[in-house]
């Protein structure tokens, strides 16, 4: 989970866990909430019955051009109201008014956001008045004096442009004052700037300028490349390089090609399938974790939801973390040792960094800038002020990103970039441990064993010592920090994997002979692995008894660690062995290779669309795992369209730049897997055994 997603859900679980009364008296209380009718109503109703002159009182407090031209656009709303214009009821119209559900945890009324933005007046030559929406953030205890179990509860508002959230105050206080005949605190009824918004758009920047321009200028190359490959080239082998790493038409062929499993030694056909699998999860996850930023007609639901078996699902999400890390481990021991063979121990560290960058960080780059520039720019929506939820975080920090140290800083740009920085930090350490196991074999092997051990302890001391609990509903910042984001804490999965790679490389082409009880001894024990690990802690996790001890959530997130890692070893092993039966037709199914070679692509963008579905709703939702699958797909759908698009423009070209980088001269077969290009395509379609960046959070 992401740090922003973290602090999302133990905000959601904390007004869920208190919005859920035992008492008898919440009936009186939600008598004397419901007494306030719709709140436009009652400015209508009073707005309308006073004369301009009742307005005076708050000249005083108007004293700025701006303020008095707030108080003017007032006068004509009143006028307009008193005569039933059209535009002044659909200012009233637009306005939200009590939520219902509140006992159910609704805490939004939309309104009608469109037509609040929408409202254009001209009073006079120079003179038009527009919609301003806003959010009036109201307290039910606070106004009433009571203490209630009914939380608090944002209701849309529409008032003219020209007034400012200071204005609009002092006309809710005049309102709240005539129905109530009290002062209300500022802090029960309230409305902020940062919650308004009109239909102005903001001038672009320049970071937005440069963001069209880089689009537009590799879409200008892409598109020329594909119609000079297209009409003036009859033979592919004819076709110039940078050409060919540019052409859509190209890399479309090398993306959607399919292979049939088995066709090449070189390869490990189930690692597309459990690539895929793992990143499905990790976007189910994600659309869960997302549901708290929409205006939920039934939140506390979620209380009963998190009990029900099916929530460990994605509670436990994070292990699929581990499922790429084995894989990145594996692939990273597997072909840089393979090459090693061939060259006599000579690895060459900076292209292996240098290729690495190439294939991430031009895509992360214009992810942060398509984050913060573009979605403003393609999507609207009541909640979407302020943009996106790491926007503060990449105006501030997001150079930490591209360093790939974010999981050690508050600034994660990208919510899911910490996973880029905890991957890129392993794999810069990984020539030590590739040199270690081509000189000393067994012995470093045995060293790297050891130090699985040590970290796993490390892990263990520290959620005992510092008391750290990593259950959803309980996990603190300083918890995520220590136990979840720093890398040693997710590293013993990698060296597994790592450790695995080095096993198969040493035993390439071997057939072990095993007989029907070792298989399924193993399966059944790597079954078991993987259900424990998502169901340990499934009785403690209900909030009817949400006390695991200490020492039991340390073993179960020690352990978990490394035996989700070892029965994934043992999926592989077996499918390359030939003992996978239905999960290597499964995960070996050619099916999922082009979404694998795309899932990094999908990696990136999939938080955006998310995000953005859930911000630019207009009306108020309901939770339910249905609607969760639902907007799933809608995401994915979306995400597949727009990663293939930036695939083509981004990812494709920049990343194809490492065949000018090569040393030149005959590349054997071997060296063809390792590499995105060969003669014959622009990326390798076939390749399986390369360090992957399809990645999960």
């Amino acid at each position: 989970m992401t740090n922003q997603v973290i602090v999302f859900l133990l905000c959601g679980f904390v007004i869920i866990s208190a919005g859920n009364p035992n008492s008898d008296d919440v009936l009186p209380q939600f008598r004397n909430v419901r007494q306030l009718r719709s709140l436009g109503i009652e400015f209508t109703e009073y707005f309308r019955n006073i004369s301009t002159q009742d307005l005076g009182g708050l000249e005083s407090q108007f004293s700025s051009e701006d303020d008095l031209l707030c108080l003017n656009d007032m006068k004509a709303l009143m006028t307009g109201l008193g005569s039933a214009e059209y535009w002044a009821l659909k200012m009233i119209d637009a306005w939200g008014s009590i939520p219902s559900g509140l006992l159910a945890g609704n805490s939004y009324d939309l309104g009608n956001f469109d037509e609040c933005l929408n409202i254009r007046k001209e009073i006079g030559q120079e003179r038009t008045i527009q919609g301003k929406y806003c959010f009036l953030s109201v307290s039910p205890a606070k106004i009433l004096g009571i203490e209630t179990s009914i939380g608090s509860f944002r209701t849309a508002t529409c008032f003219p442009a020209s007034c400012s959230a200071i204005n609009m105050n002092a006309f809710v206080d005049q309102l709240m004052m005539k129905l109530l005949n009290v002062s209300v605190p500022s802090s029960a009824m309230r409305i902020s700037e940062g919650s308004c918004q009109t239909s102005d758009s903001e001038p672009w920047d320049a970071l937005t300028i440069f963001m069209i321009v880089i689009l537009s200028l590799m879409s200008f190359i892409v598109a020329l490349s594909t119609l000079w490959d297209y009409f003036l080239v009859k033979d592919q082998d004819q076709l110039p390089a940078i050409v060919k790493i540019c052409s859509a038409r190209s890399n479309s062929r090398a993306l959607f090609r399919v292979v049939e499993s088995h066709s090449n030694p070189n390869v490990i056909d189930c690692l597309h399938g459990i690539r895929c699998m793992s990143l499905i999860w990790v976007i189910t996850c994600h659309q869960y974790s997302v549901t708290l930023i929409s205006p939920h007609i039934n939140l506390f639901r979620a209380a009963t939801w998190v009990e029900k078996p099916f929530a460990s699902f994605i509670l436990h999400g994070f292990i699929s973390v581990d499922s790429f890390l084995v894989i990145g481990g594996l692939l990273v021991a597997l072909i840089p040792l393979r090459l090693m063979d061939k060259t006599k121990g000579k690895l060459n560290v900076p292209m292996m960094y240098l290729h690495r960058l190439i294939r991430i960080a031009p895509l992360l780059a214009m992810a942060i800038v398509v984050h913060m520039k573009l979605m403003p720019l393609i999507s609207s929506g009541p909640l979407f002020v302020g943009g996106y939820i790491g926007n503060s975080a990449c105006k501030a920090g997001w150079y930490w990103t591209l360093l790939f140290v974010n999981n050690y800083t508050d600034a994660k740009c990208l919510a899911q970039s910490w996973y880029l920085s905890l991957d890129m930090q392993l794999y810069i350490i990984s020539p030590i441990l590739l040199i270690s196991l081509y000189k000393w074999g067994k012995k470093a092997a045995a060293g790297i064993f050891i130090l699985i051990i040590l970290l796993s302890a490390c892990l263990f001391a520290t959620m005992m010592v510092n008391g750290y609990s990593m259950m959803i509903t309980a996990a603190s910042p300083e918890a995520m920090r220590d136990g979840y984001y720093a890398t040693h804490t997710h590293a013993t999965p990698w060296l597994i994997g790592f450790l695995f790679g080095y096993f198969l490389h040493l035993n390439r082409g071997k057939k072990f002979q095993l007989s029907w009880v070792s298989v399924w001894s193993g399966w059944i024990l790597c079954l078991a692995m993987i259900f424990t690990s998502i169901f340990a802690l499934y009785p403690p996790s209900k909030w009817s008894d949400p006390d695991a001890s200490t020492l039991a959530e340390s073993f179960y997130y020690t352990l978990t660690r490394v035996g989700w890692a070892l029965a994934l070893c043992w999926v592989i092993f077996a499918c390359v062995q030939g003992y996978g039966g239905l999960a290597n037709s499964f995960l070996a199914s050619p099916l999922w290779q082009p979404l694998s070679r795309l899932s990094y692509s999908v990696f990136i963008w999939h938080m955006f669309f998310m995000e953005m579905n859930a911000r630019s709703t207009r009306t108020s939702t309901y939770f339910s795992d249905y609607g969760m699958m639902l907007n799933f797909w809608s995401t994915l759908g979306f995400t597949l369209l727009f990663s293939y698009a930036m695939h083509l423009l981004i990812e494709a070209p920049i990343g194809g730049l490492d065949i000018f980088l090569r040393p030149k001269g005959k590349i054997s077969p071997t060296e063809k897997q390792t590499s995105h290009i060969d003669d014959k395509e622009p990326r390798d379609p076939e390749n399986l055994l390369e360090p992957t960046t399809s990645t999960v959070d």
